[in-house]
């Protein structure tokens, strides 16, 4: 039996994957990665075998059995199987399912955290989640269910949204709903970590008016608290450089 180590690859570029993740990848005989993470982690990884089993909303995706299956086929035919998640794999990754298959065949497994889209969304903003006096708590959440009805919550200072690209519109009436007054700031970014990353500001009652700028793109929505743009600091006052005051100086001589 070999053993399988689950690494979080980041929400985006490469360079995002920790340290820990990163050697584990070196080491690896197979690579099962996900649709989100960029090919550039290959570099890592030029000895393994690597094995597309991406998932995408919307789209033809593979089985969540045939993930499992192909987890524990390949931990028995080989020493160091690495299972390449986007983001964090806890996080919204049907890590429970995986751990669970690799338990029930006897097989070790090892979770490497990483960064999740949240976190890379305020960090694209320079807007932190958590604000002092007056954002205490966060709350992670799907836009979907598992059954696919759209839900909105407001049960933390900061409410973040995963996977709701396809619904701002809904989203929107549904946060209404939830009572988030109307104008409550929202930011909303999409392929957070990514070079081509885009972000729009706005406000509840608003937030339908963003869905063709982040169309088609995996999109975070942040609401609340941390999604309130940070104050901007007046532009501190010159002082003139000496040459420039010695000039004054003998300009009143003359």
């Amino acid at each position: 039996m070999g053993k399988v180590i689950f690494v979080s690859a980041g929400p985006g570029a490469a360079d995002l994957i920790t340290l820990r993740g990163a050697r584990a990848l070196q080491q690896a005989d197979v690579v099962l990665f996900d649709a989100l993470t960029d090919p550039a982690l290959r570099e890592f990884a030029p000895q393994a075998l690597w094995l597309d089993v991406g998932k995408r909303g919307f789209c033809d995706s593979t089985a969540q059995t045939a993930i499992n299956a192909a987890l524990v086929k390949q931990a028995q035919e080989h020493a160091l199987v690495v299972r390449l998640k986007g983001g964090d794999a806890s996080i919204f990754g049907r890590l429970e399912e995986e751990l669970l298959a690799l338990a029930e065949a006897g097989i070790a497994s090892e979770v490497v955290p990483g960064v999740t889209a949240a976190i890379a969304a305020a960090a694209q903003l320079q807007r932190p989640l958590t604000r002092r006096g007056l954002g205490r708590s966060v709350s992670l959440t799907t836009a979907m269910t598992k059954d696919g009805d759209l839900q909105a919550l407001k049960s933390a200072d900061t409410e973040v949204f995963y996977m709701a690209g396809r619904q701002l519109a809904a989203l929107g009436r549904k946060l209404l709903e939830a009572g988030w007054p109307a104008d409550t700031p929202v930011a909303v970014v999409s392929r957070a970590g990514c070079a081509d990353a885009l972000a729009s500001d706005t406000q509840v009652s608003g937030l339908a008016a963003a869905a063709m700028l982040h169309r088609g793109r995996p999109t975070v929505v942040t609401v609340g608290a941390g999604a309130k743009a940070l104050p901007q600091a007046a532009p501190k006052e010159q002082k003139p450089s000496l040459a420039r005051r010695q000039r004054q100086h003998q300009s009143l001589n003359d």
